[in-house]
């Protein structure tokens, strides 16, 4: 089967002890880059073989080499970088905030970005190296008009032709790299489902109605170029720092936009009351895999067999069930503090989805 897979996964994992405590070591400038990268090296081919051993058919490096899921990636364009700022609308019950990114000139990937990381982890592995990195929309959704240079782009138009090409490169390295599985993480959905986000959005002079539509040109412009034989997955989330949130409300807002983007499968958050109904699966086109984020990764505690083969139930009367996959809602370490649920509870919770795919789809 090509991917997305029946049982499958976001992408982050928990990082182990001794992985945390060199990254905090290298910040302080007590450890060279050389020496991280060896204990990354050594956790990431753990991480691997565990992610066998649950079965998962889908693997990554467990993004071991990040601090932000999205941060690391986008300041590796030239005129992109990252900036502490308040933010209107920010995670729930939590004083320390993620980065804003900024874009302070003209858009320019002069470099290969995560290519040797996706080599190592392909190396390290003989089922399917999936490579995830963040969408377009990262560049525009949090800072909007002001957080992009106007001295570099007057019109917003060829910050997004810019934007695409960089993407293009990056993504025509990876296939050449022999990247087969290729996901856009993209929380611009989900937190444009949320009234308060949306507000938020409009106050600044966003038209929250056109901005999915925008950010789904801009998937499409990036994967234009996209070789053959890459499967390319797009995956929604409403914010997933330290176990809280940002975004809550059902995808109806979004959802024919979202599906307009030109990826294979779509990754939904559908594993709190917060996600809404699966009414608006009714949208999802034929043939596109929807794989459904039922199993929390913000808390420990195991979802049971019987509760997500009723969801699932519950999904197919929009979606066929040949058209649906089972994952986690999001990654179990979006960032490198990981959220809060144990190394027993992350593979548990991995194993369950591969136990119950099986169950429902062989």
């Amino acid at each position: 089967m090509k991917p997305p897979f029946r049982a499958d996964q976001v992408g982050s994992l928990l990082r182990p002890a001794g992985l945390a405590e060199a990254r905090t070591k290298w910040r302080r400038g007590e450890l060279n880059a050389d020496a991280l990268r060896r204990v990354e090296d050594e956790a990431i081919r753990d991480a691997i073989a565990r992610q066998e051993a649950v079965g998962l058919q889908s693997i990554t490096d467990g993004e071991f080499r990040r601090e932000w899921w999205h941060v690391d990636f986008l300041t590796g364009f030239e005129g992109v970088e990252s900036t502490m700022a308040p933010l209107t609308v920010g995670f729930k019950n939590s004083e320390e905030q993620p980065p804003m990114l900024r874009v302070t000139g003209k858009v320019r990937r002069s470099r290969p970005i995560f290519i040797d990381a996706f080599r190592y982890m392909k190396g390290a592995t003989s089922c399917t190296a999936k490579q995830t990195i963040p969408a377009p929309a990262m560049l525009h959704m949090r800072p909007g008009r002001e957080g992009i240079s106007r001295e570099a782009y007057p019109d917003l138009e060829e910050f997004w032709n810019d934007v695409a090409q960089a993407y293009r490169a990056e993504i025509r390295d990876l296939a050449a790299a022999g990247c087969t599985y290729l996901q856009l993480d993209d929380t611009s959905y989900a937190y444009l489902c949320d009234e308060k986000f949306r507000a938020s959005l409009k106050a600044r002079g966003d038209d929250p109605d056109r901005l999915p539509w925008t950010y789904a040109s801009a998937i499409n412009a990036a994967l234009a170029e996209r070789p053959t034989g890459m499967t390319v997955t797009m995956h929604t989330c409403r914010g997933n720092f330290k176990s809280t949130w940002v975004a809550s409300g059902g995808y109806e807002p979004v959802v024919e936009a979202m599906f307009s983007a030109e990826v294979d499968g779509v990754f939904m958050e559908f594993d709190s009351a917060r996600a809404g109904t699966f009414e608006p699966l009714r949208y999802a086109p034929r043939g596109r895999k929807v794989v459904l984020g039922l199993v929390t990764t913000k808390v420990g505690a195991l979802e049971s067999k019987d509760t997500l083969k009723r969801r699932i139930d519950e999904a197919a009367k929009f979606v066929p069930l040949e058209d649906l996959c089972l994952s986690p809602q999001c990654g179990f370490s979006s960032t490198h503090h990981g959220n809060a649920l144990s190394q027993d509870d992350q593979w548990k919770k991995l194993e369950r989805i591969v136990e119950t795919a099986k169950e429902i789809w062989t």
